[in-house]
């Protein structure tokens, strides 16, 4: 049974203030819809996402890195942008559907209502009102309201995909959401677990705390490392990913780049999967003068499928010689090539040893680095 996500993105939120609709405004390092994107991309029990966008901003759906992402036109009111995004969805499974502008929403707010939907058609997540309520008008107070049974509904709101679309296609008028458009229809709609995280970006005072809100639940990772080289035979050096010359090379398997195999270290320490010998053996003839490229692709590869961005890289280099300084900027732009990250998130620089040790005698290059990796 195909589970699917339907985001709907097609409103203009003009509440919220700003040049650009809410959802396409940015939140943290992305957009809004971009972090409700990623919460279903990375849930485990999610097989497709669609999105519902306005008729101006199709051309955005390229900016999404989605496979298989489903792109359905909105229509004049909400009911109608969800009724053209089921049209596009096929004919059996399960779909929740979640509005844009709720980008911090938990995982367990999603597994509470595809739970439920095992034995039930519908369910959406509440929270229970617990605030005492006045009626007012004209600026003041004119009695309270008993709160006994009322809930702040919240998406994703989850259906049989059949079902719904069947409500939605004798719906008549607007309607507030797909619980009012399946109670119509008389369905049963049970209620889950909503939680207070699950905030519904209205107002440009929303932005600062969903942004509080993931922060907090940022995973974030850091991860060091240091390798050392001895001078050898040889008429220059890798280093970075740049071909420098000096009387001496590096010893080594591969191409014994000190400096990227200390970055690729540096990844795999903070994603907790060993160093780069486990990976590649210097035992295992394959690797002999490798680049070291190789190795680092590898490393930040494994980063993303682990779900990680790499936001930040440090690497020192010690030695007496070759000087780093007129190089360090084309290592800089080597690095940041081969992670595919800009450039002002990769530092390279040197520092000597004072003529103390093995690199103050010349004898090799030694290198520290440090790793950051990001999962939201």
């Amino acid at each position: 049974m195909t589970i699917t996500a339907l985001i709907v993105a097609a409103g203009r939120g003009t509440r919220a203030g700003g040049a650009l609709p809410k959802q396409w405004q940015p939140l943290g390092d992305a957009r809004v819809i971009d972090h409700t994107i990623a919460a279903f991309g990375r849930h485990p029990k999610i097989d497709q996402i669609a999105v519902v966008l306005h008729p101006d901003d199709l051309d955005l759906a390229q900016t999404f890195d989605v496979a298989g992402l489903i792109v359905a036109v909105g229509g004049a009111d909400r009911a109608t942008s969800v009724r053209n995004g089921l049209a596009m969805l096929p004919e059996a499974g399960q779909v929740l559907i979640h509005d844009a502008a709720r980008p911090c929403v938990p995982a367990q707010v999603i597994d509470d209502v595809l739970a439920a939907l095992s034995d039930t058609r519908a369910a959406a997540p509440g929270l229970a009102v617990t605030d005492a309520l006045w009626r007012g008008a004209e600026g003041h107070v004119t009695g309270p309201q008993d709160r006994s049974g009322l809930f702040a509904a919240q998406t994703p709101q989850g259906f049989d995909l059949a079902v719904i679309k069947q409500a939605h296609a004798t719906y008549q008028g607007p309607a507030a959401d797909d619980v009012e458009v399946a109670r119509a229809f008389g369905i049963p709609v049970r209620i889950t677990a909503g939680h207070p995280d699950n905030i519904k970006i209205t107002t440009a005072t929303d932005f600062a705390r969903a942004a509080r809100i993931l922060e907090n639940r940022m995973d974030i990772r850091t991860g060091n490392g240091f390798d050392v080289h001895a001078f050898g035979p040889g008429d220059h050096v890798m280093l970075c990913g740049v071909k420098i010359p000096h009387d001496h090379g590096l010893v080594g398997h591969s191409d014994a780049d000190v400096g990227l195999h200390t970055v690729t270290d540096a990844i795999y320490g903070a994603l907790a999967m060993g160093d780069i010998g486990q990976h590649f053996p210097p035992s295992d003839p394959q690797w002999k003068g490798a680049e070291s490229h190789v190795f680092l692709r590898h490393a930040v590869g494994l980063a993303r499928e682990e779900g990680f961005d790499l936001t930040h890289v440090d690497c020192t280099l010690i030695c007496e010689h070759p000087k780093v300084g007129p190089h360090a900027t084309k290592m800089r732009e080597a690095v940041a090539g081969i992670l595919e990250i800009d450039v002002s998130r990769v530092s390279v620089k040197a520092t000597t040893s004072e003529r103390l040790g093995f690199t103050g005698r010349g004898e090799g290059i030694a290198c520290m680095a440090t790793a950051t990796l990001v999962k939201s």
